[in-house]
């Protein structure tokens, strides 16, 4: 057995099987009678993450057109990550020690060095994230990242449910001791508590479905691709806001936090309807079809495509704009796909790499290098879109086939049989 195909067992197991030095040396002893020493195997692996690194400084990243941006946690460790939305190519996978606006500002500038000069941005509404990316592109638009946003809404709807189950917990208890004193001929010794406890579950159960409307609206109406123009969404998003003002007296610890991020950030979160807006209007333009009808077919995508209404409409709308209603839908939809409104892909990225612990504690944060690397070159085998399946992020990214990821790292793969 060679030296080369132990190398490739290796590097095949600890990546695509995510085992570790142990699981690796067993695998080898047991079913190949081949018997190596963890330095070994170590020595192996920090050589493939050397050339990796080497692979990940020479790649062109002018084709990113949409960079989503965010902070991930290995451990205590912050780790700065930059995903292509279009492609998912991971351009940036950096350990550091601190997440300011001078280590962002730092890491981008470098990228920039590979030809990174993308459109926009999509991020949280981290400072130091922000901060960087101002001291490294100037005023390069950064979108506020929509899922964080729900995310938020979604916690303090919850809470406040929560809150109501223990309102009326209280009402409950309060009513069977009123009845047990009433036994005892002593109930009004209890009625003012228990007529407050009513009160208050009342209240609470109001002001949690009015938080619940006012957050399913955000994200059905505001948030969503498929909704109404920017004008219109801000004017939603102001109205929303203003509601949960008038509400914030009422449980001001858990809705003024959201009231204020909201308001802070409504510009940057809608920013993905500016470049929708754009983008329906070229559509308008180019097929010579009025906005309006555009803008039609948009929201028809916010019904579901298995719903009778979907297709009422579906049919409504084919009547009205005739052959041109099938390509007209196509180019629609795919601007929809093509315009990102979240860094989600890159909290995705971070469940990835949980599995990896085991190389971090033996390789540091060149791990991270060689990770990026493989990711990157690694062929999507299944995808919800069709157009990403058989080919890897670098192959989106470029449009030019690669060589199998082993033999970039220098290795020659087994001929089929």
């Amino acid at each position: 057995m060679s030296d080369a195909w132990v190398r490739r067992f290796v590097l095949g197991v600890v990546l695509i099987v995510h085992g570790s030095y142990r699981q690796v040396i067993e695998l080898l002893r047991d079913l190949f009678g081949v018997s190596l020493s963890i330095g070994t195997i170590h020595t192996w692996v920090v050589q493939a993450a050397q050339r990796a690194a080497g692979i990940n400084r020479e790649q062109d990243l002018s084709g990113v057109r949409v960079g989503l941006h965010d902070e991930i946690f290995q451990g205590n460790q912050p780790v700065l990550a930059g995903v292509d939305a279009a492609s998912t190519y991971c351009y940036l996978l950096q350990g550091v020690e601190q997440r300011d606006a001078d280590t962002w500002g730092v890491h981008l500038l470098d990228a920039a060095q590979q030809g990174l000069d993308p459109d926009y941005t999509v991020a949280d509404a981290g400072a130091g994230l922000r901060a960087g990316q101002i001291a490294a592109w100037g005023d390069k638009p950064c979108h506020g990242d929509v899922f964080h946003v729900r995310q938020q809404c979604e916690a303090v709807s919850n809470v406040l449910a929560r809150l109501v189950k223990g309102n009326t917990s209280r009402r409950e208890a309060l009513e069977l001791a009123m009845d047990a004193a009433k036994d005892a001929g002593d109930g009004r010794r209890l009625s003012a508590r228990l007529g407050r406890a009513r009160q208050a579950e009342v209240q609470a159960r109001k002001l949690a479905a009015d938080v619940k409307t006012l957050t399913g609206w955000l994200g059905h109406d505001v948030l969503s691709l498929a909704g109404p123009n920017v004008e219109e969404r801000r004017d939603l998003f102001d109205f929303i806001v203003t509601q949960l003002r008038l509400r914030e007296a009422l449980a001001p610890q858990r809705i003024r936090p959201l009231r204020v991020a909201l308001q802070r950030q409504r510009d940057d979160v809608l920013g993905f309807a500016r470049v929708l807006d754009d983008k329906l209007a070229t559509i308008a333009q180019r097929r010579s079809v009025p906005l309006y009808w555009v803008r039609q077919v948009c929201r028809l995508h916010r019904k579901k495509p298995t719903s009778t209404a979907f297709w009422q409409r579906w049919n409504e709308l084919h009547a009205r704009l005739g052959r041109g209603f099938v390509a007209l839908v196509a180019d629609v939809r795919a601007a929809m796909d093509d315009t990102p409104r979240s860094s989600s892909m890159v909290e995705n990225l971070n469940s990835r790499l949980r599995r990896y612990f085991f190389l971090r504690r033996h390789l540091g944060d060149a791990y991270l290098s060689l990770l990026q690397f493989f990711l990157n070159h690694r062929v999507f085998m299944r995808s919800r879109r069709t157009e990403r399946v058989g080919k890897s992020p670098k192959q989106l990214l470029t449009g030019q086939a690669h060589p199998h990821w082993l033999e970039l790292l220098g290795f020659q793969r087994l001929a089929p049989a």
